[in-house]
């Protein structure tokens, strides 16, 4: 099929490590520009693709663009069994993964490569979930009493899988995997045994996680490329520069409103930092921001996008079908924590930006709000249309693809943004790249999720972390916070909350915490380890933007995001903060309360205020900040008391300086 073209790279380095300061450059006009696709190969697997040229580029688009409308037909209109449409699913994506994705990173620059040995593994992998299917009537008949052959199919069927894992989204994931492996080996369970569950049973790898990824979150990929194709990417950065860009120490400000919005839709913490950041770092660091800052803020911004409701990087869609909730009650719970998460960052960029005098852009270089409402704002019509369609009952299968015909529809209001066929068929092959790393991660993700049933591995977790906490919540939380960083780190978003939701979920909600706030409790930690170190793969990624040093700046972005520290403690010990049980008195004291709160803990973390603070005044802020933060009168009162005493004194101080 594909033949060794050519040896050399695809670009003109002749050194093939990876090397920050090579990823920015000044081009003749003296403007900096990023080399994006460098930096997502280094820090995202899931760009790390083989370069084809020439006809083997468009076999490899044609393949994909066929992957898609599959989907397409087998949501809408297949009634295939699910088995089937899972195995189906997964050899699609076995043999496009080993199409797509080297055995090694520097493999990928060579030009129209693929190995003998990677059409063998493509076949062979996708071969034994054909067989499957083939065999799906016989195989349901045995009632779990397999011949020799079917085990064998299915031992190699899974590490063909692992090996797909390994190259498209990482080792991490595959160390966790083995781990629970060998436990169900230690357990007593024998190779045939296991071997059964997880390959020919829906408990295992064509288990719950990938029929969500084969259903509605491949849709909503799918309309993700579509979305991006009709320019919402630069109407969001627009909307962002209108609202805040004037204001102190704007450029950072709209990198936050920029990245909100589309890390919503992303589902990918680094890629949405490249993608903002590429714009947004360069103009922070040129208002007179530290290039570790400046990464930072573009990095917590950019994994926090996954944390917005209404969309959540998917997860939301994902969730109401693990909790059994209804999306728009999780989409509604979520409003508080994610807008806390922003604000603290908001209010930390403003407080950094008076301590150091930096001002916003010029007003008149900046676009008017209500005319780029009234002249693009139909381009938010595919977001309003699935929120809609998802909060009033529809199926999240059926609301997707309304969205994609949406955007399909409102692509065609202007010439800019109109919708050609080649275009239409890019949205569909983007599509297909971006569904391979979550489906590959879903597939192994449910063999987590097979051990688990297998063993009763969950209830004993969850026994033995309560009896290691001596019973106290508090500490019970902060082992399973623990746990979910270590979890998290380089694990995709819809895979990562898969893995949360099956292992620690449990654990959480046996402490006898509501089932709703200990999925977002899980949740919220798997998605910051993007940006706690050792691993902040998106905080490294804005570093190589930024020039800086990627430990601090990992540093620096934990310390912008500390409220995701802070606040899932609060609603998982009181979930009226996710307006659980929560009257209408309720809700505007706790947004009152929490926003007052998040000033505190911004000008204590920064170290300013009104002006400068001395130590004490910033312990006493945060101090006042978290009690305000946490729900309760008696709370509120030392709370409103610690940080009214420190403004006052601020006041107070400085206006003397000033006299």
């Amino acid at each position: 099929m594909f033949r060794k073209k050519d040896n050399k790279p695809a670009n003109t380095q002749t050194d093939d490590a990876f090397r920050p300061e090579d990823a920015v450059h000044l081009n003749e006009e003296g403007i900096e520009v990023v080399d994006t696709a460098a930096i997502m190969a280094e820090y995202d697997r899931e760009s790390n693709t083989r370069h084809f040229e020439g006809v083997p580029k468009s076999v490899m688009r044609w393949l994909l663009v066929a992957f898609s409308l599959y989907t397409l037909w087998m949501n809408i209109f297949s009634t295939l069994p699910e088995q089937i449409r899972r195995c189906s699913f997964v050899a699609i994506v076995i043999f496009l993964a080993f199409m797509l994705y080297p055995a090694k990173k520097d493999m990928a620059k060579r030009v129209n490569y693929v190995p003998i040995y990677d059409f063998i593994l493509a076949i062979v992998g996708s071969g034994c979930f054909m067989y499957y299917i083939i065999n799906y009537q016989t195989i349901v008949s045995k009632a779990g009493r397999f011949a020799t052959v079917d085990i064998v199919v299915g031992v190699v069927g899974i590490l063909i899988l692992a090996e797909a894992c390994r190259r498209v989204v990482g080792i991490p994931i595959l160390v966790v995997v083995g781990a629970f492996l060998i436990y169900a080996f230690y357990s007593g369970f024998s190779l045939k045994r296991i071997v059964s569950h997880l390959f020919y049973t829906t408990e295992g790898v064509i288990g719950t996680p990938l029929g969500v990824c084969s259903t509605f979150i491949v849709l909503f990929i799918l309309f993700g490329a579509f979305l991006e194709k009709t320019g919402v990417g630069k109407y969001f950065i627009d909307v962002a520069n209108s609202i805040a860009g004037g204001s102190d120490g704007g450029p950072a400000k709209v990198a936050v409103i920029a990245s909100a919005l589309q890390g919503m839709i992303s589902g990918s913490s680094v890629a949405n930092t490249v993608g903002s950041g590429s714009f947004t770092i360069p103009m922070m660091k040129k208002t007179g921001y530290k290039p570790e800052f400046a990464a930072a803020v573009e990095a917590a911004a950019s994994t926090g996008g996954q944390l917005m409701p209404p969309i959540m990087g998917a997860a939301a869609f994902l969730m109401a079908q693990m909790t059994g909730v209804p999306y728009a009650t999780i989409a509604f719970s979520a409003i508080l924590p994610a807008f806390l998460y922003f604000m603290g960052i908001f209010l930390m960029i403003t407080f950094e930006a008076k301590k150091l005098g930096l001002k916003g852009m010029p007003k008149d270089e900046l676009p008017k709000f209500g005319k780029l409402l009234m002249t693009r704002g139909y381009l938010l019509l595919p977001l309003v249309v699935l929120v809609v369609m998802m909060s009033t009952g529809f199926t999240s299968s059926r609301a997707a693809t309304y969205a994609i015909l949406t955007s399909i529809a409102v692509s065609m209001f202007s010439k800019e943004t109109r919708m050609t066929p080649a275009t239409f068929f890019d949205a569909l092959e983007n599509g297909a790249r971006n569904t391979i790393s979550v489906a590959v991660a879903c597939s192994i993700a449910g063999m987590i999720v097979g051990v688990v049933t297998l063993t009763g591995l969950g209830l004993k977790l969850a026994s033995g972390l309560l009896s290691l906490s001596g019973g106290i919540p508090i500490i019970a939380l902060f082992f399973t916070m623990i746990a979910c960083i270590i979890l998290g780190m380089g694990v995709p978003t819809t895979a990562n909350y898969v893995i949360m939701a099956t292992i620690t979920a449990p654990i959480v909600i046996n402490m006898g915490i509501e089932t709703l706030a200990a999925h977002m409790f899980v949740f919220y930690f798997g998605i910051v380890a993007d940006i706690t170190p050792p691993v902040a793969l998106a905080a490294y990624a804005g570093s190589a933007i930024a020039k800086s040093d990627p430990f601090k700046t990992g540093v620096t972005a934990t310390r912008l995001a500390i409220t995701a520290f802070l606040i899932p403690y609060i609603f998982a010990l009181n979930p009226t903060m996710l307006f659980i049980n929560a009257t209408p008195m309720d809700v505007v004291t706790i947004i009152v309360t929490s926003v007052i709160g998040m000033i505190g803990i911004s000008a204590g973390m920064e170290g300013y205020m009104v002006g400068h603070m001395a130590p004490w005044e910033r312990l006493l802020t945060i101090a006042g900040g978290l009690c305000l933060v946490i729900p309760g009168t008696v709370t509120d009162i030392i709370g409103v008391a610690l940080v009214i005493i420190v403004f006052m004194k601020q006041k107070s101080s400085y206006k003397q300086i000033a006299a």
